[in-house]
């Protein structure tokens, strides 16, 4: 395990907030029961950011035929819609909802060649929103597999997220399972599929980006 690198700057401002919170408590309310919850609530307050920049270590497992999440999380959507912003057709629907307990690093669902990327401002609409996807600030990204199969994900702000990034242009090749980007705080990813697609994930379960097999293609 380690800290994702879009917290380390975050964390040691806060761990300096942190410390300089001791020494106050300690030095104003010493011998006294608020000292203790100044302190506890410092602690608990730094531990929960360090644990949302985790970034797990792990061996990535390859399948050519199987689309891996794209992050950590639950599945909330699985259905049949039109992709109209690049794909233009039919496609199957994944989304995986990331609440601010999860891992939020974003990895590649496939390998292959980055075709499209493109950002879009928006409004900060809850995840679970049906509008969500269009209308929140997001980033769409696509990818073109060796076999020329482009599989569609899209990073999706929630109420809390207010801050996508993404490390992935154009013409770029990236490799299964490598990490594409990170949303800060509670978030959604929507992958489109080929309707052909085998999903193998089902409303509710829970998802491991880079690791949970989500579909495989035909």
């Amino acid at each position: 395990m380690t800290i994702h690198k879009e917290g380390r700057t975050l964390l040691f401002i806060l761990l300096i907030v942190l410390v300089g919170l001791i020494w106050a408590a300690d030095y104003f309310f010493a011998g006294s029961i608020i000292r203790i919850v100044i302190i506890a609530t410092g602690i608990i307050f730094y531990l929960i950011f360090l644990q949302f920049f985790r970034s797990p270590v792990f061996t990535i497992p390859v399948h050519k035929k199987q689309v891996l999440a794209p992050a950590d999380g639950k599945v909330v959507v699985i259905e049949e819609t039109e992709e109209p912003e690049y794909l233009k057709s039919r496609r199957k629907q994944v989304s995986i909802f990331m609440s601010p307990v999860n891992v939020h690093v974003n990895r590649m669902p496939v390998a292959g060649m980055i075709t499209y990327c493109q950002y879009h401002p928006g409004k900060y609409l809850v995840a679970w929103h049906p509008k969500s996807s269009t209308e929140n600030e997001r980033t769409t990204i696509v990818a073109k597999m060796e076999n020329g199969t482009e599989i569609l994900f899209r990073q999706i702000a929630g109420a809390l997220a207010r801050r996508i990034k993404w490390y992935v242009k154009e013409g770029q090749p990236m490799q299964q399972g490598e990490e594409f980007g990170f949303i800060k705080f509670g978030s959604r990813v929507d992958i489109f599929l080929p309707v052909d697609a085998t999903v193998l994930v089902k409303i509710g379960d829970i998802t491991k980006g880079g690791r949970t097999p989500i579909a495989e293609l035909a």
